[in-house]
């Protein structure tokens, strides 16, 4: 008869950071699907290019870029404040974690803000032809991308305000939202990129 042994892992911590924990898998997968959305976008946007003689079409004047600029310094000085955030909540420093979460989030509704000013700034509607609908596309990926992380950090930071937010798997939670801010902050620049530069460069 064959003894088997039994393992009591009841003393064993229920949360875990970075490729340990579950949240950092799902936030891998949730970033390589945006990733490749992200990709098939910027590939559309220069196989419509190819195919015009003009780009962006001669009746169609070129996007501002100051706004779009603006946003890239905005998120560029947010990854300061977000590190503090990811470090504090490793650390489980809850005044830490609390005070960075405020101020990051500050970051993130400054450049939704701006984000408003650049749509009105592109200086072609969405269905005035495939320049403007792929523009759109692009930038309106993106602004859904920053809306569902900027409501996930607002939630998390109310939370770490109320009597959950001493417990270990929420530093999890804003450790591994932390972590997807920044796919948010350089997933921006390539778009920037394509969407001002291209037109003006090629």
């Amino acid at each position: 008869m064959i003894r088997r042994q039994t393992i009591d892992v009841g003393a064993l911590p229920d949360h875990a950071f970075g490729n340990r924990s579950i949240m950092w898998w799902a936030t891998m997968t949730i970033i390589a699907i945006e990733g490749t959305v992200f990709a098939m976008a910027i590939a559309s946007y220069f196989y419509l290019q190819g195919n015009e003689e003009t780009w962006p079409p001669a009746d169609t004047p070129l996007p501002g870029l100051m706004w779009p600029t603006v946003n890239v310094i905005i998120l560029l000085a947010s990854l300061f404040p977000n590190h503090k955030v990811k470090t504090a909540a490793e650390d489980m420093n809850l005044g830490q974690v609390r005070l960075w979460s405020v101020i990051a989030d500050t970051f993130a509704v400054a450049f939704v803000v701006v984000r408003v000013f650049e749509f009105r700034e592109l200086n072609v509607s969405w269905d005035s032809n495939a320049y403007g609908s792929v523009t759109w596309t692009l930038l309106g990926l993106h602004s859904v991308h920053l809306l569902t992380d900027l409501i996930d950090s607002v939630v998390l930071t109310v939370l770490m305000f109320t009597r959950h937010g001493d417990e270990p798997r929420r530093f999890v939670d804003v450790s591994e939202n932390c972590f997807y801010w920044n796919f948010v902050v350089l997933s921006w620049l390539p778009i920037y990129a394509v969407l001002y530069w291209t037109p003006r460069l090629l």
